[in-house]
């Protein structure tokens, strides 16, 4: 059962922290990843240096471990099936994740609560455009497979959906009725290869053009919503097979109902806040989870708010303000080691821990713009 080696495709900034959690567990990582020097060969890790999808450097990666999973949901899934050693979550997860409309459709068969969603068939995409209009009115019309933080998706009226073929071409597509929310809640949830479950307190995620920016632990919500949130998230877990860390990503609705936005078999971005947090970080809670240790506290040490350190330009790395950053109090800095920033690129982030959500938001806003890279 306890599983030393850790294999991860995916050498990003989640290879990172992950790789970061599990050294002091005694856990050795090894990552693929394309880029010379990945941010999780930097903290560590030994590195193939190869495609997230190359079906080879899979096979080398299991080789040297004793169990693998991944950060990033873009691999070759296929590649998964069927390896010499366990793989966490499982590969079916990730094949049917990946695929967003094959995961609307899992969510909708476990009766779990989701936008309502149709099909778009590329060749009778006018038919099909014209019934999403009249089911649901202005639609967001998403990539079946590939997008992430903000890129492929796009709000359609019937004025401008012709420019969907400009956009995607042929890429696999389908509709999805804009929810109208109050906010945006996400529920990191973890399994361990025993089934034990440990689930984390409801955060709200606020997003700027798309991209996550902010965190906010506690949601500050109604304490029947709280319940709520907290029970769908256990019931999405519940359909997805394997050991790990899972986010649940949620809308709470103008009606206080809530729904799944999306799911992600893997550590999130809205769990960055739990490595000082939470008594166990969603980073060494996954280590725990597919290694064969057992699932660490959950419980919230302090109110927090994490903001992200997204790219402004394009070029090389230029750090400055570091210092007047760190100079608030209960203010903690990650910088993933990215050599070159791009406009909207996640860079790093900023976790500030206070007496309030609403005091350590204060400090995040101003911490952030000290900074510039």
């Amino acid at each position: 059962m306890d599983r030393v080696k850790v294999g991860i495709v995916g050498g990003g900034q989640l290879g990172r922290m992950l790789t970061e959690a599990a050294r002091p567990l005694g856990r050795e990582v090894t990552v693929i990843d394309p880029g010379a020097d990945c941010p999780a060969a930097q903290a560590g890790a030994e590195q193939i240096q190869a495609s997230f999808t190359d079906a080879d450097a899979v096979l080398k990666l299991a080789s040297r471990v004793d169990v693998v999973t991944w950060e990033i949901e873009h691999i070759n899934a296929d590649a998964l099936m069927g390896l010499p050693v366990p793989v966490e979550p499982s590969p079916k997860t990730l094949s049917i994740i990946k695929d967003k409309l094959y995961q609307k459709r899992m969510l909708v068969d476990a009766g779990i609560p989701v936008a309502d969603f149709m099909d778009l068939n590329s060749e009778k995409l006018d038919v099909d455009m014209h019934s999403a209009f009249g089911a649901f009115g202005n639609v967001i019309v998403k990539t079946r497979t590939g997008g992430y933080d903000g890129r492929g998706n796009m709000v359609v009226t019937p004025e401008n959906w012709q420019e969907l073929l400009a956009q995607f071409g042929s890429t696999p597509l389908y509709a999805e009725k804009i929810e109208h929310f109050q906010k945006e809640l996400a529920v990191i949830i973890a399994r361990d290869v025993r089934g034990t479950i440990a689930q984390y307190p409801v955060v709200e995620t606020i997003h700027e053009n798309n991209i996550c920016n902010l965190v906010l632990a506690p949601a500050n919500i109604d304490p029947r919503i709280q319940a709520v949130a907290e029970d769908i998230a256990h019931e999405t877990a519940s359909v997805l097979e394997g050991a790990g860390v899972f986010a649940i990503e949620m809308f709470l609705t103008e009606d206080d109902k809530v729904i799944v936005n999306e799911v992600a078999p893997r550590v999130h971005n809205s769990g960055h806040h739990t490595i000082e947090a939470n008594r166990t970080s969603q980073f060494e809670q996954h280590i725990r989870a597919i290694t064969g240790l057992p699932l660490g506290s959950t419980t919230a040490v302090s109110p927090a708010v994490m903001i992200n350190i997204l790219g402004e330009r394009n070029g090389k790395v230029a750090l400055t303000g570091q210092d007047k950053a760190l100079a608030f109090a209960g203010t903690h800095l990650h910088l993933y080691g990215k050599a070159s920033t791009k406009v909207a690129r996640k860079m790093g982030h900023i976790t500030v821990l206070a007496d309030s959500v609403s005091e350590a938001y204060k400090i995040a806003i101003v911490a952030r713009k000290e900074l510039t890279i």
